[in-house]
């Protein structure tokens, strides 16, 4: 299973002149990098932009696992509102096909 988590592609508001527009980006690359480093779960291919969305990929969990790491990625601070995890596998043949779920899930 792989988890596909879209983030629209929205800039920061509010950053200084000059600024990259998306450092969240880079907090989310952070964030599962450390995720991997834990053994929690596997980022499975590099993360690119799709259409309005950045994608990132998570698998080496199960579904639950899985929809709970895309869900902490949801409340990453200066991640965009819209964030939703999209399950597929490693054989889709193109980003987004699979059961989409809202993020970030609703507290247990």
């Amino acid at each position: 299973m792989v988890v596909e988590i879209h983030v629209p592609m929205l800039p920061t508001p509010d950053l200084p002149d000059g600024s990259y527009p998306f450092p969240w980006i880079e907090e989310v690359e952070d964030f599962l990098s450390g995720l991997e480093d834990q053994g929690g779960v596997e980022v499975f291919d590099e993360a690119e932009e799709d259409g309005d969305a950045y994608v990132f990929f998570l698998t080496g969990a199960g579904e639950g696992d899985l929809l709970a790491a895309a869900s902490r990625v949801a409340t990453l601070p200066g991640v965009p509102a819209g964030t939703v995890a999209v399950l597929s596998n490693d054989e889709a043949e193109q980003f987004g096909l699979g059961r989409r779920v809202p993020l970030p899930l609703p507290a247990p």
